[in-house]
This record gives structure tokens, C-alpha cells and sequence, in this order.
């Protein structure tokens, strides 16, 4: 496994201030802060999965930017991972028409170019052989971490 940091900061400003982002291999984001503009099309373009730990916005900005860029581009849906109050408010703050386009019906509701998958802590995803643990964290919304192995490395 490789871990790239994209972003670490709460706020921009400056080369080294990009909001948390993190790459793991070249198809699994965790959040996606403005750290997620430094990646080129070809690279945003491989990116299958999205964990998001909490919805705030230095967690979720990109999102919306990076789907509209390769939506139309790819095979298959981007899948955001996260819990089910993550994905309530990504349903009603963002991605309602008002903000941003909802792409999970976009081109159509039978191949939209992104899908939510709702995690619970203490659950294990399997993807490709890595495992991802969701794990509980304290925040002042709903939160969670994640735990991804390889097998080799944690």
C-alpha cells in the first residue's frame, strides 16, 4: 500500500495549506480537501473509492469538482463511503440542485457517475484484498476513522 498526503491543513492558503486528502494506492480517496486539485485528470480519473470521515467542508470540498470532471469519463460510479449522517448532509447541502448537480442520477439512476455506500463502525470492507476497518471518532458531528490493511502493512 501506498499513502500519498494530499492535504493535512484546515484552511488554504499558500503551496503547503491544503485541506485533508489523503490517496491510498491510485483508486482510494479519504476525504477529499482541495489536496485532491493538485492530482491530474488521468490520476482522478483512476479513483473508484471515497471514505469521508465527517462532512465538513475541508473533508468533502472536492468532491463535487472531481465527479464533474471524470463522471462522464469513467466506467463506473465514484463510491462515496461514509456514514449515513455524512451521506444526509452530502444529500442536503450539496448535491441538491441548488449547490450541485445530484450525480447520483446523473447521466441516468441506472449508471450515475457516483453512488453512497453507508459504513457503520466496526464494519469491514474488503476492496481488492485490503481490508478497511470503520472505526468510531469523536467530533462535534457524526464521525468515524478508518482502518485500511494489506496484509503486509496497516
Amino acid at each position: 500500500m501506498r499513502l500519498r498526503v494530499l492535504g493535512c491543513a484546515g484552511s488554504i492558503g499558500g503551496f503547503h495549506n491544503r485541506t485533508t486528502s489523503f490517496l491510498l494506492d491510485d483508486d482510494v480517496l479519504v476525504d477529499a480537501g482541495t489536496g485532491v486539485g493538485d492530482l491530474s485528470l488521468a490520476e482522478l480519473t483512476l479513483i473508484d473509492h471515497i471514505f469521508i470521515t465527517h462532512s465538513h467542508l475541508d473533508h468533502i470540498n472536492s468532491i463535487a469538482f472531481m465527479v464533474d470532471s471524470v463522471g462522464a469519463l469513467r466506467p463506473k460510479p465514484v463510491t462515496i463511503h461514509a456514514l449515513g449522517a455524512t451521506i444526509t448532509a452530502l444529500k442536503k447541502y450539496i448535491f441538491n440542485w441548488e449547490i450541485w448537480p445530484d450525480f447520483t442520477v446523473i447521466p441516468n439512476a441506472d449508471q450515475p457517475f457516483m453512488r453512497y455506500e453507508e459504513v457503520s463502525v466496526g464494519e469491514v470492507i474488503d476492496l481488492g484484498g485490503r481490508k478497511i476497518t470503520v472505526l468510531p471518532a469523536v467530533h462535534t458531528v457524526p464521525a468515524v476513522g478508518y482502518q485500511f490493511d494489506s496484509g503486509k502493512a496497516s
